[in-house]
């Protein structure tokens, strides 16, 4: 009896399992059928959307051709009224010349019969004025008239070949891609902004630019963010937990025109911006408080970050604007906040100096870094290694830390007594002019 029900507690458990099995699997199906409708819908979409484009270029091609073939046969009659008016005035004018000496002509013979005619008495006098007259009008000077050969003769020339060339350009004019030769790979969070990837998808596609565009919501148009010729770029100031919409495109070599547009696609970032603490005399900060500016002020002190927002895992990074140097200035991370001090070269505090020199809990490496130099970059990068038991009471803690500047970068563990879950960042600047940008 008891085998009997175990083998029935055995069978019903398979059956359990085969029908979680069973759910899963067409949790699976029908999230692939998701997935093909989809991808149909995409086709069918960018499709519409590709013939649309393609109907309204072609329309607006020859609106824009038939423009232009407008003008030019305007030009090309004004041109032939031009040669017509201008040819037929020299002969207008002899013609007034010719009709005017006819004219003169038929009264000098109506004279003439006249005086012929007349009575004897009067004859005399009248042939005598008839031939003073005649001598006078010059009988044998004819005005010139061109010959057919010698006036225009228009004629229009047109080369048949345009219609050769015309054609062989429409037929090379557009093209269809099944898909854009640039995608976006990748969205980084970073603490108020997104580190957003790409990469190109077309090896025959010889790229000179990228264009990166976003928006926060569909209702709002898409805004360029980047363009350039590298495939990555930081966008910050953006709110934490909202979607927004990339999208990018490229240039070929050589060319003014875009390509089409990758798919879009959703990124956002859960991350917090990094923000320094207001209120500390000594140092102005931008409307979004990632910015800081160290100013005129005679007051000097560590300005540290509003909260701890850096967490192991993450990059931190600096950019500044420089100005006087000094031995105790510090850029860097530390496990609390500690009012008083002047620089970050203490205790529980990890910093490069703007000298290059690091220091780890206040002692200076042998490793130094380059100097920091105006628009270069700091980072600061960790990861947890931990040495013993971690536990409220504390325990021995291990972070693997580097940092990197000006293409260089020192690599070395740093021991805390206690773990850390998150940390400060702060600067110290002794001199006016130096300006850090945080992300």
């Amino acid at each position: 009896m008891e085998a009997a029900e175990a083998e029935a507690r055995l069978l019903l458990q398979e059956a359990r399992e085969s029908i979680e099995a069973a759910r899963s699997y067409r949790r699976e199906l029908q999230q692939r059928l998701r997935g093909l409708h989809q991808a149909r819908e995409q086709i069918k979409d960018s499709a519409t959307l590709t013939r649309d484009v393609l109907e309204q270029h072609f329309s607006d091609l020859k609106g824009t051709l038939k423009k232009l073939l407008d003008e030019r046969l305007m030009s090309l009659l004004q041109e032939v009224d031009v040669i017509e008016q201008e040819s037929i005035k020299p002969l207008d004018e002899c013609q007034k010349l010719i009709e005017h000496g006819v004219s003169t002509a038929d009264d000098l013979l109506r004279e003439g019969e006249s005086a012929v005619d007349g009575d004897v008495g009067q004859q005399n006098e009248k042939l005598g004025n008839f031939t003073k007259k005649a001598l006078h009008i010059q009988l044998d000077s004819l005005p010139e008239v061109p010959s057919l050969v010698d006036v225009p003769c228009l004629s229009a020339q047109l080369d048949d070949c345009l219609i050769t060339i015309l054609k062989n350009q429409i037929f090379r004019h557009g093209t269809v891609a099944s898909r854009p030769p640039v995608q976006l790979e990748e969205f980084v969070e970073k603490p108020g902004g997104i580190l957003v990837r790409w990469c190109k998808v077309d090896d025959d596609f010889m790229v000179q630019d990228y264009r990166l565009q976003y928006r926060k919501s569909t209702a709002s148009p898409f805004e360029d963010v980047y363009v350039g010729s590298e495939t990555e770029f930081m966008v910050l100031h953006m709110d934490p937990n909202v979607d927004y919409q990339f999208r990018v495109c490229a240039r070929g070599d050589g060319r003014q025109e875009w390509s089409p547009w990758s798919i879009p696609q959703l990124g956002r970032t859960t991350l917090v911006p990094h923000e320094w603490t207001a209120g500390l005399e000594g140092y102005s900060l931008s409307s979004r408080r990632n910015i800081a500016l160290r100013n005129d002020s005679q007051s000097c002190g560590v300005l540290y970050s509003k909260a701890p927002t850096y967490f192991c895992g993450q990059t931190l990074t600096f950019r500044q604007t420089v100005g006087q140097p000094d031995r105790r200035d510090s850029l860097g991370v530390c496990v609390e906040q500690r009012n008083g001090d002047d620089s970050l070269q203490r205790d529980k505090a990890v910093c490069i100096s703007t000298n290059g020199a690091v220091f780890v809990n206040g002692k200076e490496m042998t490793n130094q870094l380059p100097a920091v130099t105006s628009g270069s970059t700091v980072t600061f990068d960790m990861e947890v290694v931990q040495l013993g038991p971690c536990s409220n009471e504390g325990g021995n803690f291990k972070l693997r830390v580097t940092i990197s500047s000006n293409n260089r970068e020192v690599v070395f563990d740093w021991v805390l007594d206690q773990c850390c879950g998150s940390l400060y960042f702060g600067c110290s600047f002794s001199y006016p002019g130096w300006k850090v940008l945080v992300f």
